[in-house]
């Protein structure tokens, strides 16, 4: 049902675990498929995708825009407790992005012999953000994509999510929006939904980047839209990894373990662990829970852990850690009495959850923290989505005629050496008496 390694190499065996996943975001195939539905997106517009939506998502649509109406009608379809979570949620997230702005985004100034520098924040013009489908709803994601446009106060952002069977988005995922700020809401999903973000249609104006997590086909229509838009990260299918001791429960970290491995077939879960015995208990709790006919999603838990599922011993904490990093999961659980320590050397996670009441279900709604998070190894150079996704710094210089003369002669000396005199030319002349 799930793997078991013994480390002896954390770079080789976290590589080795890495090449045995179905993760199929990089297959050839599926970039093809991929770029073949952006260049009908790129020839036809509305009419390509209004084709893909009814061939893959097997709807029939008139119209790709959230009318105001059906925003009503979800608030007629959702509940009190519902509404107050989803509030919850958005204020919890609201508060933990405004610190973020606030502490790093001052507007800096300096001054030098003539020269100076002014760095302004600005927020981006627009935003696309993207909201899974499939087999569940993410009501979570609208607002973890939306909320941090919001406080960098991007003036146009637009959401978009394949749409039901009947043609309608999840009630609760437009009330989330709407509580959220989104301006515009689109029905459609998947590859031909990124290319319209993308690219734009007459339907639909092209954004300056887009934003949030999907599976395989949305995540490799965002890497290949890259080329027309900025995009946020390569946020794929889900990715956890427990770092535990004998001292936990084996049964909460199987517990754990299901609860992402719930999001789809191409998840990715496993434990390290210094312990046999822990390491057994976790296998033996896994096929005990599983076993039993009442658990929801169970088929496909099996299948992801079956598949992409993992239990790896290490003889010592260091190579543990070193594993760890080298996985570079999305989240990362550290359920330890050392915890703490452990979580000061880890550098590579896209979230790192500490200690027994952190656990990566949570996380996924109201902590406080984002969980778009970036997956396939890229937490090594990148973090979770926040405010600082959606504000760029204006570099805004100005020099005095004083202050370029003084470094006239540098520039001379550089320009010169790189082979390209005109750059200094182009000074020189600012000199020349009229």
């Amino acid at each position: 049902m799930i793997t078991s390694v013994i480390i002896k190499d954390p770079r080789l065996d976290a590589a080795r675990i890495r090449k045995r996943t179905t993760n199929s975001v990089n297959s050839n195939k599926v970039f093809q498929r991929v770029q073949n539905i952006i260049d009908d997106v790129a020839r036809s517009g509305d009419r390509a995708i209004l084709d893909y939506t009814k061939k893959l998502d097997g709807v029939e649509l008139k119209s790709l825009l959230i009318s105001s109406n059906e925003i009503e009608e979800a608030y007629a379809n959702v509940s009190t407790k519902q509404v107050r979570s989803i509030r919850l949620i958005k204020d919890r997230l609201t508060r933990s992005e405004t610190t973020v702005l606030k502490h790093f985004f001052k507007e800096i100034k300096t001054s030098s012999n003539g020269i100076t520098i002014n760095r302004a924040v600005r927020p981006l013009r627009s935003v696309g953000c993207y909201i899974p489908g499939g087999k569940a709803r993410y009501p979570s994601t609208a607002i973890m994509c939306i909320v941090p446009a919001k406080v960098a106060k991007v003036k146009r952002i637009v959401a978009i999510s394949p749409p039901l069977r009947d043609g309608s988005i999840d009630p609760l995922t437009l009330v989330a929006a709407d509580i959220c700020g989104v301006t515009e809401f689109y029905k459609m999903g998947g590859a031909h939904g990124i290319a319209a973000l993308a690219l734009g249609t007459s339907t639909i104006n092209k954004v300056d980047k887009i934003v949030g997590p999907g599976g395989t086909f949305a995540t490799a229509a965002k890497i290949l839209a890259s080329r027309n838009v900025s995009t946020d990260m390569v946020a794929g299918p889900t990715e956890l990894l427990i770092y535990a001791d004998a001292s936990f429960p084996s049964r909460l970290i199987a517990l754990d373990i299901i609860s992402q491995s719930e999001h789809g077939f191409e998840t990715f879960c496993g434990l390290v662990t210094t312990s046999k015995r822990l390491a057994a208990g976790v296998i033996s709790d896994l096929r005990r829970i599983l076993s039993k006919g009442n658990m929801s999603r169970a088929d496909l838990v099996r299948k992801s852990l079956r598949d992409n599922g993992f239990v790896a011993v290490s003889k010592n904490r260091s190579m543990a850690i070193e594993f760890a990093n080298e996985i570079a999961p999305e989240h990362l659980e550290i359920l330890s009495k050392d915890c703490r320590y452990v979580s000061k050397k880890i550098t590579t996670a896209g979230l790192t959850l500490v200690g027994k009441y952190t656990p990566s279900s949570a996380s996924d709604y109201c902590l406080g923290s984002n969980h778009v998070l970036p997956t396939m190894e890229y937490g090594k150079s990148r973090s979770s989505l926040s405010v600082l996704d959606f504000v760029k710094i204006m570099n805004i210089v100005e020099a005095t005629r004083a202050g370029l003369n003084r470094v006239q002669w540098a520039i001379k000396e550089i320009a010169y050496a790189e082979g390209l005199s005109n750059h200094y030319e182009a000074v020189k002349e600012r000199f020349k008496e009229r």
